[in-house]
């Protein structure tokens, strides 16, 4: 793939990453856990990883998290702090379990592992920020719903892989 096709493919799969995080505000989660979401960015990021490998999808990442932070107000702030965290611990696990651990897990299996792990770092984050260790009683909460979160991404980055990969035209070099 040419450097100019990877650079606007990267673009694209940021944007969306960006547009699916915006989305996820208004969904009401943090009505059943403070804090809750469902990660629809991370779709963008594991599209990414899965079709154009590691440093496209953490490219994808990292811009996303500075785009949102910088578009919300919040660069450098508790927020960005926790989505950055959260979303690099996840990418990496993710990451891992997909060069080292796709022949064990599967796209559902390693979005799931992701969303556990974007909460872990994120409360550990927090502990730090607020040194209070009551913060770790929303971890079974939070793990909980790292399941299905997981899942649903998962569900959707499978299936918008197997119909990209039927059009062929994102592949093409």
């Amino acid at each position: 793939m040419s450097d100019i096709r990877r650079i606007i493919i990267t673009g694209l799969f940021t944007a969306l990453a960006i547009i699916l995080h915006l989305v996820e505000n208004i969904i009401p989660m943090s009505a059943l856990v403070p804090g809750a979401k469902i990660g629809l960015a991370n779709i963008a990021n594991l599209l990414g990883l899965v079709l154009f490998g590691f440093v496209s999808g953490l490219e994808i990442l990292l811009l996303r998290v500075l785009m949102v932070a910088l578009l919300a107000g919040s660069f450098l702030s508790i927020n960005f702090y926790l989505s950055l965290s959260g979303g690099l611990l996840a990418y990496l696990i993710m990451s891992f379990l997909y060069y080292y651990g796709k022949d064990r897990f599967s796209l559902l299996g390693i979005s799931v592992a992701g969303a556990f792990f974007h909460n872990l770092a994120q409360l550990i984050i927090a502990y730090f920020i607020i040194k209070n260790t009551g913060i770790f009683y929303y971890l079974p909460y939070l793990m909980l719903l790292s399941v299905p979160s997981g899942i649903s991404i998962g569900l959707v980055s499978y299936f918008a892989l197997n119909y990209l990969s039927q059009g062929g035209d994102i592949y093409a070099s």
